[in-house]
């Protein structure tokens, strides 16, 4: 029974990785990364003026539309959680407020109204300091739940492999004392009782740690990888957002006196930050920033080219941006802008951004199957056991009360 018990609670934990926590988890980083792909877009259609592209205004809708979702999802599946279901709450009760700003924004912005830029910027902050750090909150919340899930999975079943020992000593123990009662070599019913649970504690032993081991790789593997992966794209996307709106703001908005980079454009600053982030300082190259620690994460070709080709197309993007930013500070706008958004887009910094993404989008995709390979495997190995584990206990039990009865008989 405690067999049972044991591992049908790490089955559980196992099925619970792959078919909910992990998911939970791709969905609330989703969440995160939908937000910061519209607020991307949007600012990308303000700065074209007038009336947006319809591909800059179909990929905001449609970051909406998944952020909304997404959110629907874990709010089904959140099992009633305080912490996750308050960011849910939070973040359905934002995203109204946020849209109808960007609808503001576009109105004035197609009559050619500065207050549009000023509506833009309005949205902007209630995306980065509410909506983001509530999307990040609800994104921890599901990682914990994931971790938990994982500790469960790996536990080693001490109980049932302690009480399995004792139970097959104790059978020993007993075969030993008849022989010495009785000076008879073996006893069938006691012999076939110790085999069963023998065999019961050497399938729970390999069964367990086969499990284990695939689970592990499956994090190792796929949800450490997946982990840095979303934090780079998320990184690239609110980069991405601060470079357009450093044109938007055109220095209307600098960091305050007494901080680090005081008087400077607070969203420039906040671009460099995200690109040290996401590649490590210029001096460095990629080799200290997220795409560099995805890049020692991934086990295979498959993983690591994605990836390396994402790290050239953000170093192409910081030399673009800086030949940006050096006609944009020269006093030079339209070239600036030019080299941003580009009417072609293919010398622009956007055109980096989206290769940048796509590179990520891919790896991605990779590693979401490494970790559902091996994830199965984990919970394959387990398969059985529950049921397995009861029907050796019964069979062993059964067998004892044979033998036992069987010498009992001997003296009536």
């Amino acid at each position: 029974m405690a067999a049972s018990f044991q591992m049908g609670d790490r089955s559980d934990a196992a099925e619970d990785v792959l078919r909910r926590s992990q998911p939970l988890s791709a969905d609330a980083a989703a969440v995160y990364r939908s937000l910061a792909d519209a607020n991307t877009a949007a600012s990308s259609g303000f700065l074209a003026g007038g009336l947006e592209p319809a591909e800059v205004r179909e990929r905001y809708d449609r970051g909406i539309a998944t952020a909304s979702r997404k959110l629907a999802t874990a709010a089904a599946a959140t099992d009633g959680a305080a912490g996750p279901a308050a960011e849910i709450a939070e973040l359905g009760r934002l995203l109204p407020v946020y849209t109808a700003r960007i609808e503001a924004a576009r109105a004035n912005n197609r009559q050619g109204l500065p207050l549009g830029g000023a509506w833009l910027r309005n949205a902007n902050d209630l995306m980065q300091e509410e909506m983001l750090p509530a999307a990040e909150r609800l994104y921890q919340a599901e990682k914990e739940r994931l971790r938990t899930d994982y500790a469960t999975a790996q536990g080693f079943p001490w109980v049932a492999v302690g009480l399995g020992v004792l139970t097959v000593g104790a059978l020993g123990g007993v075969q030993h004392a008849m022989y010495r009662r009785t000076n008879r070599r073996f006893n069938l019913g006691l012999l076939g009782a110790t085999a069963a649970c023998g065999a019961l504690l050497l399938w729970v032993t390999a069964g367990h740690t086969l499990a284990s081991a695939a689970l592990s790789d499956s994090y190792e593997g796929g949800v450490r990888s997946l982990n840095v992966l979303n934090d780079a794209r998320i990184s690239a996307l609110k980069a991405r957002g601060g470079e357009n709106l450093t044109l938007v703001a055109r220095g209307a908005v600098t960091v305050p006196q007494g901080q680090r980079f005081a008087g400077q454009d607070s969203y420039d600053v906040a671009y460099r930050a995200e690109m040290t982030r996401l590649l490590g300082p210029e001096d460095a190259g990629a080799g200290d920033g997220l795409l560099g620690r995805a890049r020692e994460l991934a086990d295979d070709p498959q993983g690591r080219d994605p990836v390396r080709a994402a790290a050239d197309r953000g170093a192409e993007w910081r030399e673009r941006h800086a030949r940006a930013r050096e006609a944009d500070e020269a006093g030079d706008y339209e070239q600036a802008l030019e080299r941003v958004i580009g009417a072609e887009g293919d010398e622009a910094t956007g055109a980096s951004f989206d290769r940048l993404d796509a590179a990520l989008e891919q790896a991605l995709v990779h590693e979401q199957d490494e970790f559902e390979r091996a994830a199965r495997a984990g919970g394959g190995a387990l398969t059985g056991l529950v049921a397995g584990s009861l029907a050796l206990a019964a069979v062993g039990a059964a067998a004892a009360g044979v033998g036992i009865a069987r010498r009992l008989a001997e003296y009536r």
